[in-house]
């Protein structure tokens, strides 16, 4: 069974690290937004062993009319844990909180190769394929929450 909850930001490092991030530095998976006022970490847990994160920061995308947005970041599962819902219950428990907040868009830059299941999660894709050196291809992906 999956335990979902509000995570420090220093939980999410090593994961952020070793799946999205393994040929840099831990140093580069640390960012300012990480300590905002109002960013959130959420991880999953399984038997007790975080297994999924992701980081949700206040940030503006110009390209759209929300007065305030979320941004869905660095969002990590570990491959052993992936086919247990993990990533879609750290999404929809985020989720919760956002509209709480009185927020309702989130959006993310996602890589290409899990475009697919952003829009399991209900995002779209919006504009066109870039490049985000030095780990490749991605997509600005949206979701209006209710």
């Amino acid at each position: 069974m999956l335990d979902i909850k509000l995570i420090k930001p220093e939980m999410t490092f090593s994961l952020r690290q070793m799946v999205l991030r393994p040929n840099q530095s831990m140093e580069e998976s640390i960012f300012e937004s990480d300590y905002e006022k109002e960013t959130f970490h959420v991880g999953a847990f399984y038997e007790e062993k975080l297994v999924s994160i992701a980081s949700f920061i206040i940030e503006n995308n110009g390209a759209f009319s929300f007065e305030r947005q979320y941004r869905l970041r660095q969002m990590a599962s570990l491959e052993d844990y992936r086919k247990l819902g993990a990533g879609r219950a750290v999404v929809s428990f985020a989720e919760n909180i956002i509209t709480a907040r009185g927020v309702n868009f989130l959006w993310c830059k996602g890589r290409t190769s899990v475009q697919s299941y952003y829009e399991k999660l209900g995002f779209e894709p919006y504009g066109d394929v870039f490049d985000y050196p030095p780990i490749g291809p991605h997509i600005v992906m949206v979701k209006k929450l209710s």
